[in-house]
């Protein structure tokens, strides 16, 4: 299982509560996180998912996601 890093502007809880529809139904990821406290917002990602299928689903959503 590959752990995946992304610069992100997920800024708030209300943030996160977007974005976790996509990520939760999303099959090859695993488990997921984001660091608030982090000044880059780091999203972590574990899972059989490539970078480009994370940045394209938090783009469904409206944020961007910068491969760390």
């Amino acid at each position: 299982m590959a752990e995946l890093k992304f610069k992100t502007n997920i800024k708030c809880n209300g943030c996160i509560a977007k974005v976790a529809p996509v990520l939760d139904k999303e099959k090859n990821i695993n488990k997921w996180k984001v660091d608030l406290n982090d000044p880059e917002r780091t999203l972590v990602v574990e899972g059989e998912i490539k970078p480009e299928e994370v940045q394209k689903l938090l783009g469904q959503v409206g944020y961007k996601a910068e491969i760390k």
